[in-house]
């Protein structure tokens, strides 16, 4: 039997298999008017299709939980009732083909009103749909971005409370699974990291005051999202400055990370998504193939909370070895189910196991 291939049951919810699409944005929501942040035709027929492809779990794009909160003005959204109904058509297909479908809740804080990454990626201004972002603290990403505004106490409880209304909409638009974006240089992840995170009041400083408000968040999701449903959370498991002695900044750590896992436990988290960076730039990162799984890797050996994988998983003998290994409880794959999203069902061919074609596809089997 392929270890890739096996169900995972968390909670009351089983997942087919350990392929897991990671959530990647689409940048192709109408930026304004009545279809602003609302799934369109090609959500739909992007993750239909990794859905036919044999993926276990699908995770829609960061999603935001208020208009600010996009990356982009072309990111989809969850705060009002269109959007709720525009999922739920998504999300019963991809159930029908016998994928999970997920979410993932998300700010993006200081990172927010950029333009499409097909377009530089740039800060987007008012004259392109832009707004002017907030944050943990006044500083901005780089010096091409505008300095956001620093989150008042009390605007920092309503986007609990925004986090919790949008897991309410998602449940009622049929996803199984919930992921609090805690990761790549947005909102959360900013509040976690001292580079980013220049507070002195309770939000800020010790490592038990930044971490107030990403728990406040798992809290408010894991209240209204029900016991027999996963929770997941995203992490960037370093901001990559430690690691270069070079680099004199001070960030969130590996060491943090772990830390961090076995609160998150405690709060009813079920797995913690692991990638890396993204809220320092200039960091120096050491890319090669599957070189975020030593970070996954160290949660599943130090804590009880299991653990997903990322990070330039290509092969399908590289992912059965992640999962046989037990370095992660499942990989989720990016670009690679971008080029092929017929990736799960290849490999489970290639790793002996029993790929899941449609019925209209059975001339592939």
């Amino acid at each position: 039997m392929s270890a890739l291939f096996e169900p995972l049951t968390l909670r009351g919810l089983t997942i087919p298999n350990r392929v897991w699409m990671a959530p990647m944005c689409q940048y192709s929501a109408a930026p304004e008017g009545p279809g602003q942040g609302v799934p369109n035709d090609w959500h739909f027929a992007h993750q239909a299709a990794r859905a036919a492809g044999g993926t276990g779990l699908i995770i829609t794009e960061a999603t935001a939980v208020s208009p600010e909160g996009r990356i982009s003005p072309y990111d989809l959204g969850l705060w009002n009732e269109a959007q709720q109904q525009g999922f739920t058509r998504l999300t019963a297909f991809l159930r029908r083909q016998g994928a999970v479908p997920g979410i993932q809740l998300a700010h993006a804080g200081r990172k927010a009103s950029t333009e499409r990454t097909w377009r530089g990626g740039g800060p987007a201004g008012p004259d392109r749909h832009g707004w002017q972002p907030v944050a943990p603290s006044p500083v901005p990403f780089t010096e091409a971005h505008p300095t956001p505004d620093e989150l008042s106490v009390a605007r920092i409880e309503e986007l609990v409370e925004a986090f919790a209304a949008s897991a309410r909409r998602a449940l009622e638009a049929g996803f199984q699974v919930a992921e609090v974006h805690g990761a790549h240089g947005y909102l959360i992840n900013q509040f976690l990291s001292p580079y980013t995170n220049r507070r002195t009041d309770a939000y800020g400083g010790s490592y038990e005051n930044r971490v107030r408000f990403p728990l406040a968040v798992v809290d408010a999701v894991r209240a209204v999202w029900p016991g027999h449903l996963p929770v997941f959370f995203r992490i960037s498991a370093t901001d990559w400055l430690t690691e270069n002695p070079e680099d004199e900044r001070e960030g969130w750590t590996a060491d943090d990370t772990v830390r961090f896992a076995k609160e998150l436990l405690a709060h009813g988290v079920d797995l913690l998504d692991t990638s890396t960076g993204g809220n320092a730039p200039g960091a120096r990162i050491p890319t090669g193939p599957g070189y975020q799984v030593p970070f996954a890797a160290r949660v599943k050996a130090e804590t009880d909370l299991p653990v997903g994988a990322v990070g330039e998983i290509t092969d399908a003998r590289q992912a059965e070895r992640i999962v046989a290994s037990g370095q992660a409880d499942a990989v989720l794959l990016g670009r690679e189910l971008l080029r092929n999203p017929y990736w799960p069902n290849l490999a489970a061919r290639e790793l002996g196991a029993e790929p899941r074609w449609p019925d209209q596809y059975h001339r592939a089997v």
